[in-house]
């Protein structure tokens, strides 16, 4: 997990959202109260750690019911705050917006993940996330039973077609690749270069926008050549719901899916007085 201050960028999520002050909420007596965040749909609960923090930081006391991962049902109590009424609505929208995306990302991919038949094959987010969000969005995704893959550029080479579009060739950015780093992911659009990235030592290759049927052709290419022991192989693209089962017979060891992040629907939840 990359290491970062949690707390500084929630407090900056709150200061967008309430601007040089909550004028509403300071029409309001300093009343001591107690209030419920409820989930109205079933879900898997991912983010209450840190909308836990978000009322924290307005000195509000916090009781977690349901911890990251767990399963809800409608009307379900996920946690409870206690403190000044104001301090909490003021925290109330910057809270659930998180939590109810978290939980929306982490909800989509458990669906996806119990979808694939072939529990060797993972389910991996993309850099298809918000921005400012990642951190969060990845996290979620790995509450809901996925993989992060990369958070940054500078975890790992993935030679992609446009890098592939700007060299000389696929052979001489990989040979370029191999001089300085010992893994690397490269995306390939057919079976001949799947091959080449393969004699080449690529760690991964992403087969992009291959059909099932394609995906099948190519692993038996690998086969024969003895090349597909020395490789993991990525499906990525067009990959949904419907057809992720067909992508998770075909044997590949990852497969890829935006949508879980740059797609998401929020759960429903709201915080009831």
């Amino acid at each position: 997990m990359l290491s970062f201050n949690s707390r500084k960028i929630l407090s900056q999520f709150l200061d967008e959202d309430i601007g040089k002050g909550d004028i509403t909420s300071s029409l309001l007596s300093k009343k001591r109260i107690t209030a419920r965040i409820i989930s109205r749909e079933n879900a898997i609960v991912a983010g209450i750690k840190y909308a836990k923090q978000i009322f924290e930081i307005k000195g509000c006391k916090v009781k977690i019911l349901k911890k990251d991962g767990s399963n809800v049902k409608p009307n379900q109590t996920i946690m409870t705050i206690t403190g000044n009424a104001g301090k909490i609505l003021t925290c109330e929208r910057t809270a659930l917006n998180l939590l109810t995306r978290m939980s929306g990302i982490a909800t989509q991919t458990n669906n996806l993940v119990k979808k694939i038949p072939n529990k060797k094959t993972r389910l991996y987010a993309t850099r298809k996330t918000a921005p400012g969000l990642r951190i969060f969005d990845k996290e979620a995704v790995e509450i809901g039973g996925g993989e992060k893959h990369r958070l940054r550029l500078d975890e790992m080479v993935m030679i992609k077609d446009n890098h592939i579009a700007v060299s000389d060739s696929l052979e001489s950015l990989i040979k370029k690749t191999k001089k300085r780093y010992q893994k690397f992911e490269v995306e390939v659009e057919n079976t001949q270069d799947a091959v080449l990235a393969a004699k080449e030592g690529a760690t991964i290759i992403m087969l992009d926008n291959f059909t099932p049927t394609q995906i099948k052709k190519t692993i038996t290419t690998l086969k024969s050549n003895k090349l597909r022991d020395r490789v993991l192989l990525e499906a990525s693209g067009g990959i949904t719901s419907k057809n992720i089962a067909n992508y998770g017979k075909t044997g590949v060891d990852i497969i890829s899916v935006g949508s879980i992040t740059n797609s998401v629907k929020g759960i429903d939840m709201s915080l009831e007085v």
